[in-house]
């Protein structure tokens, strides 16, 4: 990891502890990094994305998360819809929909992930993104 570039280009958002590579990096493709900030009651989590990281399709079921986009330039999409370009300070509300998430192709992302508590929620983890439809994004 370029420690210098990823705070340049995460600018503010790199106050929050960047913490370790990703335990779910099995459902990711490239590499992240995840700071629990809290597990108490709600879980809030710092979740850093290198360049062209992004998760795999995924729901949460029975829950769901909100993502505050702190740094760097990501993308948002859920199933049958256009990507959506993510910058810092925008929000983004998930149910139980199919989606992604992660880093633009050539840039850090970063953002806060607050988890919806449910009763027996959890995340469904699907397959990863087509790499030929995820290269084709800027």
């Amino acid at each position: 990891m370029n420690m210098e570039n990823m705070k340049k280009e995460l600018g503010p958002a790199s106050v929050f502890p960047i913490g370790e590579v990703n335990p779910f990096g099995a459902f990711f493709d490239g590499v992240s990094y995840l700071q629990m900030l809290t597990t108490s009651g709600v879980s809030i989590g710092n979740v850093v994305f290198e360049p062209g990281c992004r998760n795999h399709w995924h729901r949460h079921i029975n829950g769901g998360q909100i993502l505050l986009c702190t740094g760097g330039r990501g993308y948002y999409q859920e199933w049958g819809k256009p990507a959506r370009e993510l910058h810092p300070g925008e929000v983004v509300q998930i149910g139980d929909e199919k989606h992604w998430h992660g880093a633009a192709p050539g840039s850090w992302f970063s953002h806060i992930a607050v988890e919806v508590p449910g009763q027996e929620a959890k995340t469904e983890w699907l397959e990863p993104v087509d790499a030929e439809t995820y290269n084709k994004l800027k």
